[in-house]
């Protein structure tokens, strides 16, 4: 059967995911085969997907919603394929099946899958979200959200509304990778590593490394407006993801329990404030992400109810505006 997630897990229960697989660059540099051209790529994803909804954040904050279109696969996984058990990313049978969601209008295909399986013949990887497509050579860019990013941020400045702004500038690179790799590691990560172990072990030391990165987090941001400082970086967009879905779905779906989000005075109101960004709140659709999680792993929720709270309003006053930035 073709994979998911939901195979990588190690014999002590311990969740490991797989590194994405194309891995092309859109650069401006001459000669480049993916040049950044206005119309040419299109971004699949799902308001379900935190991976996904990154690339989606910067795209919107970078004012490239003209330049590059995009589109959103229903909430929750189906069949990827006739004759086929494997469940994943499908794509509505109308535009009207699910808010949010839409046909693929550029290619026809019926999920995901199909998309890999059009960019490969021979491909046996994941059919994971994000999906950067490029229309003219009918092919994947690129499906790491990291690298997606990066991308977005730098090369369409020529073209994009909102150029000035630099999510990932020259003089906080290390500062920001730094930060990238604990919050991926024990944030982003460590909330899978909680709800897909299969014995105490993993989970309980997952855990621990959850809630010691959530208070560092919360000690950082008792002294700055951002995670790396005064101004936003890319570094916020990869947190936020993780800390929106938080007290809506980790802390039930996935076993995250010691303490809610908002119940660190800091870091809730950070959400908030990243929240409030111009073009964030649009990539946040918790309709989408409370159906997948509930509803997408019978191992997980064999009966799929969905719980109807907390729905937190995040776009409530903060006071994240006491920092300078």
């Amino acid at each position: 059967m073709a994979p998911t997630a939901l195979v990588e897990l190690s014999k002590s229960g311990a969740f490991n995911p797989s590194p994405s697989t194309f891995r092309n660059f859109i650069s401006r540099e001459p000669g480049s085969p993916f040049l950044p051209e206005s119309g040419r790529y299109h971004l699949y994803i799902s308001y379900a997907c935190p991976w996904a909804c990154r690339c989606l954040a910067v795209l919107k904050i970078k004012g490239l919603q003209k330049a590059i279109s995009f589109t959103s696969v229903i909430s929750k996984w189906d069949r990827t394929k006739e004759g086929d058990s494997h469940m994943g990313w499908v794509f509505p049978v109308s535009d009207t099946e699910e808010p949010g969601a839409e046909t693929d209008s550029l290619n026809g295909a019926k999920s995901i899958r199909a998309l890999y399986e059009l960019a490969s013949t021979n491909y046996s990887g994941k059919y994971t979200v994000p999906v950067l497509w490029d229309k003219k050579l009918q092919t994947i860019v690129n499906n790491e959200s990291s690298e997606i990013i990066c991308m977005l941020n730098s090369e369409f400045n020529d073209i994009g509304e909102n150029a000035n702004l630099d999510l990932y500038p020259h003089h906080l690179h290390t500062q920001i990778d730094e930060v990238n790799e604990w919050t991926y590691d024990m944030i982003n990560n460590g909330v899978y590593k909680c709800g897909f172990a299969t014995q105490q072990g993993p989970y309980d030391e997952a855990v621990e490394k959850l809630y010691d990165a959530l208070d560092k987090c919360e000690e950082i941001l008792s002294r700055q407006r951002y995670i790396c400082g005064s101004s936003l970086t890319e570094a916020d967009v990869r947190l936020f993801v993780t800390l929106i879905r938080f007290d809506e779905v980790y802390v039930v779906y996935f076993k995250c329990n010691k303490k809610l989000v908002r119940e660190y005075p800091n870091l809730f109101n950070y959400t908030k404030d990243i929240f409030q960004v111009p073009g964030m709140s649009s990539t946040v659709n918790m309709a989408h992400i409370k159906k997948h999680y509930y509803g997408s792993h019978p191992n997980l929720n064999p009966y799929g109810i969905i719980p109807q709270g907390p729905n937190i309003g995040y776009s409530s006053p903060h006071d994240r505006d006491r920092f300078s930035s």
